[in-house]
């Protein structure tokens, strides 16, 4: 496991790192995380946690593609879970989970 690097603090809020200021114009606390409803939101991005082969990984996306993916599913008649292992599962060694998921995403909406 990798240590964390140690906090600063400037104007009584944790930086990490050689940032100058935090980074909370969005609302979001100091490394620019925002909390959406029970989910936190990173620079636009949704993230959802997943269990695939045994182990849990998570999953950062566009809510857009989230919407996308979940009217998959609907569609094919799988939860979101199955379609996510499914394209787990059949992806090439190295291309990320993320970037699968995306790729799936546009190829349904885009017909081929």
């Amino acid at each position: 496991m990798r240590p964390i690097a140690p906090a600063r603090v400037i104007d009584n809020l944790p930086v990490r790192g050689g940032e100058d200021r935090p980074s909370i114009q969005s609302g979001g606390d100091a490394w620019g995380w925002r909390r959406i409803g029970r989910r936190r939101r990173l620079t636009g991005l949704v993230k959802r946690s997943f269990s695939l082969a045994g182990h849990r990984t998570s999953v950062a996306l566009e809510e857009a593609f989230w919407d996308a993916l979940i009217s998959i599913a609907t569609a094919r008649g799988q939860t979101l879970s199955a379609l996510v292992a499914a394209t787990d599962a059949a992806r090439t060694p190295g291309q990320p989970l993320a970037s699968a998921l995306r790729v799936l995403a546009l190829r349904e909406y885009a017909g081929s």
